[in-house]
């Protein structure tokens, strides 16, 4: 089993660098195929002009797009013809109301979608919008990548963050490939529940299960010692030379989220290395 379909979508060159150099490594290491789709964001909303000037800023703002998707399309043309791998790009303009759409038709025939950090300094709301539409619209997984981290299509030190739900079994499941070839794949539980159905074994079941898969696995149960359990995972990561973090994408509803935070955003915010989600 590997990664064949692997896409990424970009819409902001200045950060388009790290999602296609991961995508490229990537499909080296495992003889796959990366579709860019670059995206021009026309992010007008009529509601908030006057009748009159419609028309002007409407047409304002495709060109603008256009313009934007374009030069998108020169640059990813330019990394991935440089790259050796096989690959095919194409540009286009969508709507910040409608990004949803075409992300998820993409996505939807992909085995893997890799993209940018949605969360920090100079990005915009496309780029949240993008990551739900893959995980959610187009029932993809997702490698999310820092900038600055170096691509690794072979990481070693892989933690998976178990918490026994649906969301974290699907990442398991999509993440195989990666889970299978690492050379140690660390499951953490933080603060596992007292009489939950793992108490005396916290793990256990996914341990066995992972190693039935030829995968060699430590359980590393730890407690909740920082506010957010992002926080302990991401200090885990670290102490212990992780390479990649295998997490369920956003347990609670989509709205909960937004409003109280949430693991998934936290981790995604501070993440110092890809995080594969899936939900």
């Amino acid at each position: 089993m590997s990664y064949k379909n692997l896409l990424t979508i970009l819409t902001d060159k200045a950060l388009a660098d790290a999602p296609l150099a991961h995508a490229e490594a990537l499909a080296e290491a495992q003889d796959a195929h990366v579709e860019a789709l670059c995206l021009g964001v026309d992010r007008t909303q009529t509601g908030y002009y006057y009748a009159g000037a419609n028309a002007m800023i409407l047409q304002e703002t495709l060109e603008r797009a256009q313009a934007e998707a374009a030069e998108l399309l020169v640059f990813a043309k330019d990394h991935l013809g440089r790259s050796g791998v096989r690959w095919s790009a194409e540009d286009g303009v969508a709507q910040l109301a409608d990004l949803g759409r075409h992300t998820a038709l993409r996505a939807r025939f992909s085995d893997l979608v890799v993209l940018g950090l949605p969360y920090g300094k100079d990005r915009g709301p496309e780029m949240e919008a993008v990551i739900e539409s893959a995980l959610f619209d187009g029932d993809a997984p997702v490698l999310v990548v820092p900038d600055k981290a170096r691509p690794n299509p072979r990481p070693k030190t892989i933690l998976v963050a178990w918490n026994q739900s649906r969301e974290a079994m699907a990442a398991i499941r999509a993440a195989m490939p990666f889970l299978r070839a690492a050379e140690l794949v660390r499951i953490v539980i933080i603060d596992p529940p007292a009489h939950g159905p793992e108490r005396s074994d916290p793990g256990g079941f996914l341990g066995q299960m992972l190693a039935r898969h030829g995968v060699t696995c430590e359980i590393d149960v730890i407690s909740k010692t920082l506010p957010r359990v992002s926080d302990v995972l991401n200090r885990h990561a670290l102490d212990k030379e992780a390479d990649l973090v295998v997490m369920g994408a956003y347990g609670h509803s989509r709205f909960r989220e937004a409003i109280l935070g949430g693991a998934t955003r936290n981790m995604l915010e501070q993440a110092s290395v890809p995080v594969f989600m899936a939900h």
